[in-house]
């Protein structure tokens, strides 16, 4: 399913059990179902300021042990705060992993969900988003943490 979103479009997806991605390009086989529905109409109200928590059911098939260990302590961050990676290192008891932090972020099946963008450098600089510097990552993740009225 695709949704226009203020920086361009997200591809949601879905099995039975719930959303199982949220991706900045075009899914070539995706159905809609009530969770992409769902997620649809969540991520409106998170765009207008209306939402901050998400409810929609996730059904998360990909990732290794560590990955989903970092994935889960992403969720965790509140909306509007910010973490280091440092600090998820260190929620994870890998304190010596802040690299691999990094590269489990950008494997995420589900940013903005799942609130990768709220990770930044432990000097408070933003790093980077969707896996890369590149493809405006960096904007889109600026953009996010503004509309959380996050202060750095």
């Amino acid at each position: 399913m695709k949704i226009t979103v203020p920086f361009g479009s997200l591809w949601l997806d879905a099995d039975d059990k719930g959303l199982t991605t949220v991706a900045f390009f075009e899914l070539a086989d995706h159905q809609t179902n009530q969770y992409t529905e769902l997620a649809a109409k969540e991520l409106a109200e998170y765009f207008s300021g209306k939402r901050k928590v998400f409810s929609v059911p996730l059904s998360i098939n990909t990732g290794t042990d560590f990955q989903r260990a970092v994935w889960d302590a992403l969720a965790q961050i509140p909306f509007g705060e910010t973490r280091s990676y440092q600090a998820i290192a260190q929620a994870i008891a890998s304190p010596k992993a802040v690299r691999a932090i990094g590269q489990a972020n950008s494997k995420n099946p589900l940013p903005i969900i799942v609130p990768c963008h709220r990770v930044i450098g432990k000097n408070g600089k933003l790093t980077g988003y969707l896996g890369s510097i590149e493809h405006d990552g960096l904007s889109i993740k600026e953009f996010l943490l503004q509309l959380e009225h996050v202060t750095r």
